[in-house]
């Protein structure tokens, strides 16, 4: 039988394929990738895949029909089961797998779902994805062979590898973790079973309805509940995940949050004892005080793309041992694998602030204190947003303004500095302003929106300014 299928539009993005389930992501739709990606698979040489999938109630209805399309290509197919998506990375390195896939909506509502790829044991984004759809939509697929299928158990190497890194010395600590209902809670729970200390899990139980909140750790609203465990619990931190447990978030022991920027100061100050030199990576979105500090503590800061599939592929070019983005994806290749692990981010928190002779609140109090906008992200059309980013970089270019193109435009000023770039997976651009104080900061934001007027658009909602972020 000849195998053709288009994917909706919409659900080809930069990073991974994802839609709202029934409606622009279909059962379909997951045989089809299958299909098309065991084909990017058996060409180039290939012959096994792995695939995982998270907690949402239509993850294992899109798997198994993932897995039915992957077989056709004649693969030899592993399921490591439901978990969390540093676990399928985890499985793919283990395993030596030529393709990994993974079910997940990660932090999108319940209804969406959707798939993240490596190929050849890195991302499988971009160019890649669009070309997927295309040979898709050709049927331009290997010929229909019988593979073969087996189920993996990982989940105890797993753990037992994440907390391998946890030095155990110093402090034993009391750590709340919010799984937030995501899909890392039985690997969780056997995680703090195996680590010093005393630990508190809430929103243990995984569940696609996350029913507690919202499963998104940058969101402070959604950290709500953490902070207060930490604050009854008289804890030392308290750790969030979002729903597929690849990023992060973090609370300190008064109930600070640490914002992913600031988390990766905390990082790499560590990391930097043992890689003296060494880059640090961070996306466009994060602090200038980021890159001061890890200057400071003797490395090379270095400003990339927002993404983590960019991240990666940077990480690997430059060698660089530790990376992070203002999302909560903290990447390490110092004796892990470069992916981006939530998990093993928060044992190598925990494993630093034992060691520690001072709260976490110290840490955060002392770093220089900044006012900044949240992310602030308004329509756009698609097309009009890169055109919009065109139009202002070369406006800045003329006024010989300093600024940055790396992602966007990235403008600094002695006030601080300004962000607008256009988001690589939704219709929208996105602004972001830090400031030396209120002033500065107001000042920075007439300078972006004088630009947005002159590109037609109207002053987007910069309410929400914030201290220390």
């Amino acid at each position: 039988m000849s195998f053709v299928h288009q994917f909706d539009g919409t659900s080809l993005r930069e990073y991974d394929i994802r839609g709202i389930v029934d409606k622009t992501l279909t059962a379909e739709d997951a045989f089809a990738i299958g299909r098309t990606f065991g084909s990017f698979v058996r060409r180039g040489g290939g012959k096994t895949l792995v695939v995982g999938y998270d907690g949402r109630l239509s993850s294992p209805m899109l798997e198994e029909a993932l897995v039915k399309g992957a077989l056709e290509c004649g693969l030899e197919v592993t399921r490591v089961g439901r978990g969390p998506t540093p676990m399928l990375y985890y499985a793919s390195a283990m395993l030596d797998a030529d393709g990994a896939i993974m079910v997940t909506g990660s932090h999108n509502p319940p209804s969406h779902n959707g798939f993240k790829m490596m190929l050849a044991g890195r991302p499988f984004f971009g160019a890649q994805i669009r070309e997927l759809g295309e040979r898709s939509a050709k049927g331009d697929v290997v010929p229909a062979a019988a593979g073969t299928l087996r189920t993996v158990d990982l989940r105890e190497a797993y753990v037992k590898r994440l907390v391998q890194d946890y030095g155990g010395a110093g402090r034993k600590l009391r750590v709340v973790w919010d799984n937030g209902n995501s899909s890392a809670g039985e690997v969780l729970e056997k995680m703090v079973a195996a680590l010093p200390g005393e630990h508190i899990v809430l929103n243990a139980a995984i569940d696609g309805t996350f029913p507690a909140h919202h499963p998104d750790p940058t969101v402070a609203k959604n950290l709500e509940q953490l902070i207060a465990a930490v604050k009854d619990n008289g804890a030392d931190m308290g750790i969030a995940f979002d729903g597929d447990a690849d990023r992060i978030g973090l609370v300190d022991n008064k109930g600070g949050i640490l914002w992913g920027d600031q988390i990766l100061v905390l990082l790499a100050r560590d990391v930097l004892k043992s890689h003296a030199g060494a880059t640090i990576i961070a996306d466009v979105k994060a602090s200038q005080v980021l890159f001061d500090e890890v200057a400071r503590a003797g490395g090379k800061p270095l400003m990339w793309r927002t993404g983590h599939s960019l991240i990666k592929s940077k990480m690997a070019e430059t060698g660089s041992p530790l990376a992070g983005e203002m999302s909560g994806h903290i990447f390490f290749a110092d004796k892990w694998f470069g992916f981006d692990d939530g998990l093993y981010a928060g044992v190598r928190v925990l494993d630093v602030v034992a060691r520690s002779d001072e709260p976490l609140s110290v840490f955060r109090e002392s770093l220089p204190v900044t006012l900044s906008t949240p992310e602030v992200r308004f329509d756009c059309d698609d097309y009009r947003k890169f055109k919009v980013i065109e139009e202002v970089a070369a406006r800045l270019r003329k006024e010989g303004a300093h600024v940055s193109e790396i992602d966007g435009v990235r403008v600094n000023t002695k006030d601080g500095w300004w962000l607008l770039r256009a988001s690589n997976t939704q219709a929208v651009l996105v602004a972001r302003v830090e400031g030396h104080d209120q002033a500065g900061l107001d000042r920075l934001k007439d300078a972006l929106v004088h630009q947005l007027e002159q590109s037609g658009l109207s002053r987007p909602d910069f309410s929400g300014s914030h201290a220390g972020h």
